[in-house]
């Protein structure tokens, strides 16, 4: 399958940016399974400075503003062909290493929410047993858009027993990490059936197992992903895999403006 990506962020402001970097975490991983025929990243009201792969593999690329600029527009583009995985991505390759993936972040944190929801699940660390632990965290968590804030921890959603697929991610790399699996956090494009234009990313784990390695689990969608996912970045949660992130200076009453277009060939 092939499939056609534009996806278009604004940042707008009433004042003018004195300065600031922003990482752009955008362009789409190559792998056996997914083949990147051509992409490109245009940016207006801003200066590429650098690009380079990060300890995740990561193609990250450095954009500062340009002085007075009061609007930064990055469009990238491209398209990308895949076949079907099963959802297995395969063996661990470094740099980082695989123990890295069991570190807890603030996100991730399995406190008194996390370690009651794993046993309360009684998922085991094998393949079932993790998706056993997807299919439990998608019944007590609903799914609902607006519903949560973009900083909330993986704790908070099992508070509020509601959220949207970055805490699904969030709430199922915690409790991996809780059972001794490595897991993290994959930032990327899902084809919808039913229409191509959205207004975010999607978000899903992987987990490493034992004699298969890397797998991914979309818990919002309860499955495992297939030729319609394209995988972005990766990181121990969501801050590590954004696909924008960074600061400035000056610029008052920020807008940000998303639109994303997924589409097959």
């Amino acid at each position: 399958m092939r499939l056609k990506i534009e996806h278009q962020t604004v940042y707008s402001f009433e004042t003018p940016v004195s300065y600031g970097l922003q990482q752009l975490r955008k362009t789409p991983k190559a792998a056996r399974f997914q083949n990147v025929l051509n992409w490109q990243i245009d940016v207006t009201g801003g200066i590429k400075e650098v690009s380079y792969l990060d300890h995740h593999h990561n193609i990250v690329e450095l954009v500062s503003f340009e002085p007075g600029t009061q609007t930064l527009s990055v469009t990238s583009r491209g398209e990308v062909e895949l076949s079907d995985d099963s959802g297995v991505v395969g063996p661990h390759r470094g740099p980082a290493p695989l123990w890295l993936y069991l570190r807890e972040t603030p996100r991730t944190m399995a406190r008194a929410g996390v370690r009651a929801l794993t046993r309360d699940i009684g998922a085991g660390a094998d393949l079932a047993g993790l998706h056993e632990l997807s299919a439990g965290i998608r019944e007590r968590i609903a799914y609902e858009l607006g519903a949560s804030e973009s900083s909330w921890s993986a704790e908070d959603a099992i508070a509020a027993e509601r959220g949207v697929c970055q805490d699904h991610t969030h709430v199922f790399i915690a409790c991996a990490r809780r059972l001794g699996v490595p897991a993290r956090y994959v930032s990327g494009y899902l084809m919808l059936d039913d229409q191509t234009a959205q207004d975010a990313m999607h978000a899903w784990a992987e987990a490493h197992v034992d004699g298969l390695g890397w797998v991914g689990f979309d818990i919002s969608n309860g499955q495992s992903p297939d030729m319609r996912y394209v995988r972005v970045a990766t990181g121990l949660d969501y801050t590590e895999a954004a696909p924008v992130s960074g600061r400035y200076a000056g610029g008052s009453a920020e807008s940000l403006s998303v639109c994303i277009d997924v589409a097959q060939q």
